[in-house]
Protein backbone atom coordinates (compact mmCIF):
# COMPACT_ATOMS: atom_id res chain seq x y z
CA UNK A 1 0.00 0.00 0.00
CA UNK A 2 1.45 3.53 -0.82
CA UNK A 3 2.53 5.71 1.95
CA UNK A 4 -0.36 8.40 0.65
CA UNK A 5 -2.84 6.00 0.53
CA UNK A 6 -6.16 8.00 2.53
CA UNK A 7 -8.94 5.92 3.14
CA UNK A 8 -12.49 8.07 3.61
CA UNK A 9 -15.26 6.00 5.51
CA UNK A 10 -18.70 7.23 4.81
CA UNK A 11 -21.93 5.76 6.86
CA UNK A 12 -25.56 6.77 7.27
CA UNK A 13 -29.10 4.53 6.96
CA UNK A 14 -30.66 4.08 3.21
CA UNK A 15 -32.07 6.92 1.82
CA UNK A 16 -29.85 10.14 2.87
CA UNK A 17 -27.66 9.56 -0.33
CA UNK A 18 -24.07 8.18 1.06
CA UNK A 19 -23.38 5.96 -2.20
CA UNK A 20 -23.73 8.73 -4.41
CA UNK A 21 -21.65 10.95 -2.32
CA UNK A 22 -19.18 7.99 -2.11
CA UNK A 23 -19.35 8.34 -5.97
CA UNK A 24 -18.56 11.93 -6.16
CA UNK A 25 -15.69 11.28 -4.02
CA UNK A 26 -14.59 8.76 -6.21
CA UNK A 27 -14.74 10.52 -9.21
CA UNK A 28 -13.42 13.79 -7.97
CA UNK A 29 -9.98 11.52 -6.87
CA UNK A 30 -10.30 9.76 -10.23
CA UNK A 31 -10.42 12.96 -11.85
CA UNK A 32 -7.36 14.10 -9.68
CA UNK A 33 -5.65 11.65 -11.20
CA UNK A 34 -5.28 9.36 -8.67
CA UNK A 35 -6.17 5.19 -8.32
CA UNK A 36 -9.46 4.66 -6.52
CA UNK A 37 -11.04 1.71 -5.37
CA UNK A 38 -14.80 2.18 -3.75
CA UNK A 39 -16.70 -1.10 -1.14
CA UNK A 40 -20.20 -0.68 -0.47
CA UNK A 41 -21.71 -2.44 2.55
CA UNK A 42 -25.19 -2.42 3.06
CA UNK A 43 -27.11 -3.47 6.67
CA UNK A 44 -31.14 -3.66 5.38
CA UNK A 45 -31.16 -2.36 1.40
CA UNK A 46 -33.95 0.09 2.12
CA UNK A 47 -34.76 3.37 3.45
CA UNK A 48 -33.53 3.30 6.85
CA UNK A 49 -30.99 0.59 7.27
CA UNK A 50 -27.32 0.79 7.98
CA UNK A 51 -25.17 1.99 4.38
CA UNK A 52 -21.33 2.18 4.57
CA UNK A 53 -19.39 3.14 1.69
CA UNK A 54 -15.29 2.93 2.00
CA UNK A 55 -13.69 5.55 -0.56
CA UNK A 56 -9.64 4.79 -1.16
CA UNK A 57 -7.43 6.37 -3.15
CA UNK A 58 -3.86 7.05 -3.93
CA UNK A 59 -1.14 6.25 -6.49
CA UNK A 60 -1.54 2.78 -5.95
CA UNK A 61 -4.45 1.38 -3.96
CA UNK A 62 -4.25 -2.54 -3.22
CA UNK A 63 -7.26 -3.01 -1.52
CA UNK A 64 -10.37 -1.34 -0.79
CA UNK A 65 -11.17 -2.84 3.27
CA UNK A 66 -10.64 -0.10 5.75
CA UNK A 67 -9.48 -1.64 8.90
CA UNK A 68 -10.47 -0.46 12.38
CA UNK A 69 -8.65 2.73 13.36
CA UNK A 70 -7.78 3.06 9.16
CA UNK A 71 -10.33 5.64 8.32
CA UNK A 72 -8.09 9.08 7.45
CA UNK A 73 -11.80 10.88 7.58
CA UNK A 74 -15.14 9.39 8.68
CA UNK A 75 -18.28 11.50 7.09
CA UNK A 76 -21.74 10.26 8.64
CA UNK A 77 -24.90 11.10 8.06
CA UNK A 78 -26.07 11.05 11.22
CA UNK A 79 -24.94 10.79 14.91
CA UNK A 80 -25.99 7.12 15.48
CA UNK A 81 -23.88 6.08 12.87
CA UNK A 82 -20.83 8.18 13.76
CA UNK A 83 -20.77 6.40 17.31
CA UNK A 84 -21.15 3.07 15.87
CA UNK A 85 -18.13 3.85 13.26
CA UNK A 86 -16.34 5.60 15.31
CA UNK A 87 -13.67 3.10 16.22
CA UNK A 88 -12.52 3.31 12.45
CA UNK A 89 -11.33 6.92 12.48
CA UNK A 90 -7.76 6.15 13.08
CA UNK A 91 -5.69 8.58 15.33
CA UNK A 92 -5.29 12.17 13.82
CA UNK A 93 -8.12 11.18 11.85
CA UNK A 94 -11.46 13.39 11.07
CA UNK A 95 -14.89 12.67 11.87
CA UNK A 96 -17.56 14.96 10.26
CA UNK A 97 -20.90 14.55 11.39
CA UNK A 98 -24.29 15.89 9.86
CA UNK A 99 -25.81 16.95 13.76
CA UNK A 100 -29.11 15.10 13.16
CA UNK A 101 -30.30 11.62 14.76
CA UNK A 102 -32.17 9.24 12.62
CA UNK A 103 -34.16 6.81 14.87
CA UNK A 104 -33.43 3.18 13.49
CA UNK A 105 -36.20 0.63 13.28
CA UNK A 106 -35.22 -1.14 16.42
CA UNK A 107 -35.67 2.35 18.58
CA UNK A 108 -38.92 3.09 16.48
CA UNK A 109 -40.76 -0.28 17.79
CA UNK A 110 -39.68 0.05 21.41
CA UNK A 111 -36.47 -2.77 21.00
CA UNK A 112 -34.22 -0.45 21.36
CA UNK A 113 -32.98 3.06 22.60
CA UNK A 114 -31.12 5.69 21.40
CA UNK A 115 -27.46 5.93 22.70
CA UNK A 116 -26.91 8.22 25.15
CA UNK A 117 -25.03 11.66 25.08
CA UNK A 118 -24.12 11.30 21.35
CA UNK A 119 -23.51 14.37 20.96
CA UNK A 120 -21.17 15.14 23.39
CA UNK A 121 -19.74 11.81 23.03
CA UNK A 122 -18.64 12.94 19.26
CA UNK A 123 -17.65 16.04 20.42
CA UNK A 124 -15.13 14.85 22.79
CA UNK A 125 -14.05 12.30 20.09
CA UNK A 126 -13.20 15.47 17.50
CA UNK A 127 -16.25 15.36 15.52
CA UNK A 128 -16.88 18.28 13.53
CA UNK A 129 -20.30 18.79 13.57
CA UNK A 130 -22.13 20.48 10.98
CA UNK A 131 -26.04 21.30 10.49
CA UNK A 132 -25.80 19.52 7.06
CA UNK A 133 -29.47 18.97 7.09
CA UNK A 134 -30.19 22.82 7.67
CA UNK A 135 -27.58 24.13 5.39
CA UNK A 136 -28.85 21.55 2.35
CA UNK A 137 -32.46 23.49 3.26
CA UNK A 138 -30.71 27.26 2.41
CA UNK A 139 -29.39 25.53 -0.59
CA UNK A 140 -32.90 24.84 -1.89
CA UNK A 141 -33.34 21.20 -0.83
CA UNK A 142 -32.48 19.35 2.61
CA UNK A 143 -31.78 16.45 0.22
CA UNK A 144 -28.67 17.72 -0.54
CA UNK A 145 -27.72 17.35 3.07
CA UNK A 146 -24.60 14.59 1.44
CA UNK A 147 -23.06 17.22 -1.04
CA UNK A 148 -22.84 19.72 2.00
CA UNK A 149 -20.95 16.72 3.79
CA UNK A 150 -18.87 16.41 0.95
CA UNK A 151 -17.89 20.34 1.00
CA UNK A 152 -16.79 20.56 4.44
CA UNK A 153 -14.74 17.05 3.50
CA UNK A 154 -13.27 18.37 0.64
CA UNK A 155 -11.38 20.67 2.78
CA UNK A 156 -9.58 18.04 4.56
CA UNK A 157 -8.59 16.80 1.20
CA UNK A 158 -7.42 18.90 -1.39
CA UNK A 159 -8.74 18.33 -4.75
CA UNK A 160 -9.18 21.53 -6.68
CA UNK A 161 -12.94 22.84 -5.79
CA UNK A 162 -13.33 23.36 -9.77
CA UNK A 163 -13.04 19.39 -9.87
CA UNK A 164 -15.92 18.70 -7.20
CA UNK A 165 -17.79 21.03 -9.71
CA UNK A 166 -17.37 19.05 -12.54
CA UNK A 167 -17.94 15.72 -11.19
CA UNK A 168 -21.29 17.34 -9.36
CA UNK A 169 -22.12 18.78 -12.38
CA UNK A 170 -21.42 15.59 -14.48
CA UNK A 171 -23.62 13.05 -11.57
CA UNK A 172 -26.44 15.47 -11.05
CA UNK A 173 -29.67 15.95 -12.90
CA UNK A 174 -29.19 19.34 -14.65
CA UNK A 175 -32.66 20.94 -12.67
CA UNK A 176 -30.88 19.90 -9.02
CA UNK A 177 -27.42 21.11 -10.31
CA UNK A 178 -27.37 24.90 -9.30
CA UNK A 179 -28.59 23.69 -5.47
CA UNK A 180 -26.38 20.46 -5.34
CA UNK A 181 -23.00 23.26 -6.14
CA UNK A 182 -24.19 25.67 -3.28
CA UNK A 183 -24.75 23.03 -1.13
CA UNK A 184 -21.31 22.26 -1.62
CA UNK A 185 -20.05 25.69 -1.59
CA UNK A 186 -22.30 25.89 1.82
CA UNK A 187 -20.69 22.80 3.40
CA UNK A 188 -16.78 23.83 2.27
CA UNK A 189 -17.17 26.88 3.73
CA UNK A 190 -18.91 25.67 7.34
CA UNK A 191 -16.62 26.23 10.27
CA UNK A 192 -17.66 25.31 13.84
CA UNK A 193 -18.21 27.75 16.41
Amino acid sequence: MSSNTKTVLLCGVGGQGTILAADLLARAAEESGLDVKVSEIHGMAQRGGAVTTVVRFGDKVQSMIADLGSADCVVSFETTEALRNLPYVKEGGSLFVNDESIKPLPVATGRASMPEHARERLRDAGAMLIPATELARKAGTTKAANVVLLGALSRALGFPTDVWNRVIAARVPEKYLDVNLEAFKLGASFSAE
